[in-house]
């Protein structure tokens, strides 16, 4: 067998050692850093793409008296002068002049009752006033002629030309006719009693406005029987319903734990559910004393410090009791955003997923809301609570609430 020669499989390790110290030894350093910064970089692209999840605000509008509310209560708007107008005689209603929205003044005819019957009533009782005038003087004519024939018998009887008993007959003749006068002239008073009371039934079946107002509704048509306190069932107790609208006030119930904090004469601001861009001045007039044992609640009164023709009975309100009168420059709405949206004078408005800070100037706290002056603008959704580390362009998702 032939011998093998090994010495080609020998390892030169003194050339490794050679080709290892020829490496440059700031190569291993360059290495890490190269590495942080793929590291930084990576890191920098990942919180770009993945958005952090907020809570987010609106900026919205938000009046003045929200800082000064003690109190919030709840009410209807009632008319403090209001009629349900109604017949004080039974007949069929024979014309009605008025609708709902009609407004009439004080004594105005509205409606009419057929009343043919009692107008014959007083004709017939004026008829018997001038028969009774008519006895009366007929009565007073036979008392002056008994009185001169009375004195003409006692002239005679003083020159003995007639006896004294035709002077008594003439005296009872005279005393007679005087009684009769007297007589027809209480039947005329009596007549004329009569007449007053044919014009009175005859008035009664005339319905008149008993304040100047506007008509709310109509009870009755024409053809309906009417009849006071609704006498029978088919019958109409009233046949319209109206108001003074110009002393239209709110009535509010509130709860009488929170008497404390309303009084009298105390400012308030009126917001109306079917005006909701309306905010009114009022003023607390006066409140039922008495307390409602089912609800716990004392009615108060507030008039209207401003008026509206828009404001309507039975509408629903909310009353703001506050602790001043708002002055002139607090009666109007102003931006607002969330207080906890805004970090050393900045916030972070959502655009297009991505968060964009922006300098605001803010005002007055507004409850648990924040004046802001400049910035920003109704509608604008921003960041609340904003995370710590949050910067221009970060993605976000707004949370669900």
């Amino acid at each position: 067998m032939p011998e093998t020669d090994l010495s080609a499989l020998r390892i030169e390790r003194a050339g490794a050692a050679a080709s290892s110290k020829a490496r440059p030894r700031w190569l291993r350093p360059l290495l890490g850093l190269a590495l942080l910064a793929l590291a930084s970089a990576a890191y920098l692209a990942h919180r770009h793409t993945s958005a952090v999840r907020v809570q987010t605000a609106t900026v919205t509008l938000a009046w003045p008296a929200q800082g000064l509310t003690l109190l919030n209560a709840t009410g209807y708007v009632v008319a403090d002068t209001k009629a349900a107008v109604a017949s004080k005689a039974t007949g069929r209603l024979e014309w009605l002049g008025v609708r709902e929205g009609s407004s009439v003044k004080a004594g105005e005819v509205i409606a009419r009752l057929e009343n043919s019957d009692m107008q014959a009533q007083l004709s017939q009782a004026r008829a018997n006033v001038l028969a009774a005038r008519a006895r009366f003087e007929q009565a007073r004519a036979e008392r002056i002629d008994a009185e001169f024939q009375l004195k003409r018998q006692q002239d005679l009887a003083s020159r003995n030309f007639v006896a004294q008993a035709a002077v008594d007959a003439a005296r009872n003749r005279a005393q007679q006719a005087a009684a009769g006068e007297k007589a027809q002239a209480a039947l005329i008073q009596m007549n004329e009693a009569v007449v007053r009371n044919a014009e009175v039934a005859l008035d009664n079946t005339i319905i008149r406005a008993p304040f100047s107002g506007v008509v709310l509704t109509k009870e009755a048509d024409v053809g309906d029987v009417v009849a006071p306190f609704n006498a029978s069932s088919n019958s109409k107790g009233a046949v319209v319903t109206m108001a003074d609208l110009a002393t239209l006030e709110v009535e509010a119930d509130v709860s009488e734990t929170s008497l404390a904090k309303a009084r009298v004469g105390q400012p308030v601001e009126i917001r109306l559910d079917a005006l909701p861009d309306l905010r009114l001045a009022g003023t607390v007039a006066r409140l039922v004393p008495t307390v409602d044992r089912s609800k716990a609640t004392v009615k108060f009164k507030i008039r209207f410090d401003d008026g509206d023709p828009r404001i309507l009975p039975d509408m629903s309100a909310k009353i703001a009791f506050l602790e001043r009168a708002l002055r002139s420059d607090e009666r109007q709405p102003r931006l607002a955003i969330a207080a906890s949206a805004v970090r050393d004078g900045k916030v972070f408005v959502i655009q297009d997923g991505h968060a964009s800070g922006r300098t605001v100037a803010s005002g007055q706290k507004l409850g648990d809301l924040l004046e802001i002056r400049s910035g920003l603008k109704a509608g604008d959704v921003v960041i609340a609570n904003p995370p710590a580390g949050l910067t221009d362009g970060s993605r976000v998702e707004a949370s669900a609430p």
